[in-house]
């Protein structure tokens, strides 16, 4: 019971924080971001990156959830010194034009009639991800876009557009005429000179795209991806991934049941397999290895806990 946080017995008592995993503590910093530091890139991933570098082409990774996909930009701009990761995180309702640069419409009328005569536009404009990463300067900037096939069935083909011309036009910039204007970043006080209203794009970025693979991308966008599949891990590979998250071997070598069984899992029969993220095994391993575990039969308990399967209720 002394593992307990919360007892369920109604007795108050002053709330003590544990000790949080090394991946799950706040606030995050992208320079202290756990998945980059603890990252194992496969050879065949290693070589689709430089491929994707030298190529200046965007990198598909289709992988199931939780397999380390989007780990491989933080990955990246982290061994190449390249600065924050830029991050586009596609949902349904995802367009290409809020990924290129935002525009408060509503704001800029209001701020109008509190302030007549007030013309400055650049402050109700706001670049996106995708629009920052385009007007990279002297270093290319890494742009993760995860989960492109949760995207509308068009986004691909948008987005294919602007990464094979390197170029878009802010029609509210536009209007204004040849002048350059400084736009800040969406999550940054960082500024970027726009002249005509047009982005230019002089330093291809760094792309990773990120896919579930719940749906096929159209054959032009593919063929001008580079494309890579994250397989399942084998029992070694999960040594060294939970070893590499638990600063050395000790813990791995210690748990090599538990990794011996979630291997068994995730790489049994076609049709067999358990479909698991490998963050369960490590969430599974923090809390069993506690300095106050919890007993032989709460373990179990609380490994089945957080190791159920990803497609069942």
């Amino acid at each position: 019971m002394a593992w307990q946080i919360y007892r369920g017995s109604g007795e108050e008592h002053d709330y003590a924080a544990p000790e949080a995993p090394p991946w799950r503590r706040f606030p995050i910093r992208d320079s202290d971001l756990e998945e980059s530091r603890t990252f194992i890139p496969t050879p065949e991933i290693i070589r689709a990156v430089n491929a994707a570098i030298y190529l200046r082409r965007p990198l598909l990774i289709t992988g199931p959830p939780g397999s380390g996909k989007s780990s491989v930009a933080d990955s990246v701009a982290r061994e190449l010194r390249l600065g924050r990761v830029l991050r586009w995180h596609v949902t349904s309702h995802s367009t290409l034009e809020e990924a290129i640069y935002r525009y408060d419409a509503l704001g800029r009328l209001q701020h109008n009639q509190l302030h007549p005569g007030d013309d400055d536009i650049t402050r109700f404009l706001r670049l996106g991800p995708l629009g920052t990463a385009l007007l990279g300067e002297g270093k290319p900037r890494v742009l993760l876009i995860d989960e492109l096939d949760k995207g509308e069935l068009d986004l691909p083909g948008d987005l294919l557009n602007v990464l094979e011309r390197g170029e878009y036009e802010i029609p509210e910039l536009n209007r204004l005429g040849e002048g350059t204007l400084p736009i800040r970043e969406v999550d940054s006080d960082e500024k970027h000179p726009i002249p005509g209203g047009r982005i230019l794009c002089t330093v291809f970025p760094i792309i990773v795209m990120t896919s579930n693979g719940e749906r096929e991308f159209p054959g032009p966008f593919l063929r001008r991806c580079v494309r890579v599949s994250l397989k399942l891990p084998s029992e070694d590979q999960l040594v060294d991934i939970v070893a590499a998250h638990f600063n050395g071997p000790a813990v791995a070598e210690r748990e090599r049941s538990l990794i011996k069984a979630f291997a068994e899992r995730i790489n049994a029969a076609p049709g067999r397999q358990a479909r698991l993220a490998v963050d369960q095994l490590l969430n599974s391993i923090f809390l069993v290895t506690r300095a106050d575990s919890p007993s032989d039969t709460e373990r179990a308990q609380l490994v089945e806990l957080i190791q159920r399967e990803l497609d069942r209720a």
